[in-house]
């Protein structure tokens, strides 16, 4: 067995407005980082586009409808202040979609033991009916989805580590008793969801606000007390990480100050309890990162804890 990475040239394509922090050089820091000798033995895979049918186990056919249509035939376009489409960007979108969906079925059909998918746009603020955060498609909810939908799963749980909230798959999932969403993020920040409070359709979503300025020590702390037996006692058939690395110190948008290290532990943990649970079945999708070397770093840390665990 061994940890399979996803990812394609079409990706770089999805380009934004100079300046933007969610820019091309994100995934060409990664490759760049997971192309040194150390990674030799990764499963290199090229990301599949993915068809409608696998968009619409999320969103409804107008959000496809709206999100075709807004791809501009030269330059940018702006969908909202944060959220831009160039030419390309569906095709990336497609391909971020489409290697989620292809991870899952690799892992679950025992061609590799886990899988690192380094695709852009990323996707966990994309909601229902609406692109936001620079996300277009709710790419690991789509996963989720897809497990339990066409795999049959009846547990699946999403550990999101991102700064952010979660909100997209958050919105996507409320209502699905088959998956556990579990997110961490700094709070107040954008998008301002992921109250303790907001417990989902059936109580199977935890929220983990941290204040700023804290650091990987709170997390760690947290995570022991309020994760690992949560998704212990859940006995997840498969586990999906939605792998944000812009909690890290170096990170100009937010201010939790976590360290390479810490992304490192939280990789060891989560393959740890899908060892116990799931015959070590995860799945990783890129979501942000935006200072280029710590995201390289992290990502580097990240893969290598995968491929450990994937030997």
């Amino acid at each position: 067995m061994t940890t399979a990475f996803y990812t394609h040239s079409d990706c770089l394509e999805h380009r934004t407005p100079p300046g933007h922090p969610e820019q091309v050089a994100r995934l060409q820091y990664i490759n760049d980082a997971l192309s040194s000798e150390a990674f030799d033995k990764l499963d290199r895979r090229k990301a599949p586009l993915c068809n409608d049918d696998d968009i619409l186990l999320c969103h409804p056919q107008s959000h496809l409808d709206t999100i075709f249509a807004a791809e501009p035939f030269k330059g940018s376009r702006a969908l909202d202040a944060d959220t831009h489409m160039s030419v390309g960007s569906v095709q990336a979108a497609r391909r971020a979609v489409g290697a989620n969906i292809a991870a899952v079925d690799a892992v679950l059909d025992r061609e590799v033991q886990n899988a690192f998918v380094a695709c852009r746009p990323p996707g966990h603020h994309a909601e229902q009916s609406t692109p936001m955060g620079f996300c277009l498609f709710g790419n690991a909810a789509i996963a989720a989805r897809h497990a339990i939908e066409r795999h049959g799963l009846e547990r699946v749980a999403i550990v999101d580590f991102d700064v952010h909230h979660g909100n997209g798959t958050q919105a996507l999932l409320w209502n699905e008793t088959r998956a556990l969403f579990v997110s961490s993020h700094q709070n107040p920040l954008w998008p301002g969801t992921g109250m303790a409070e907001e417990t989902g359709g059936h109580g199977h979503i935890h929220n983990l606000p941290l204040p700023p300025h804290s650091d990987g020590r709170l997390m760690r702390a947290t995570y022991d007390a309020q994760v690992w037996p949560v998704i212990d006692r859940y006995e997840p058939q498969l586990i999906i990480v939605s792998a944000g690395f812009d909690a890290h110190e170096a990170d100009p948008l937010a201010q939790l100050n976590w360290s390479t290290e810490d992304f490192a532990w939280l990789t060891q943990k989560i393959c740890g309890l899908a060892a116990d649970h799931c015959e070590g079945r995860v799945v990783s999708t890129l979501e942000g990162g935006y200072d280029l070397s710590a995201l390289a770093a992290a990502t580097a840390a990240h893969v290598s804890v995968l491929m450990e665990n994937g030997a």
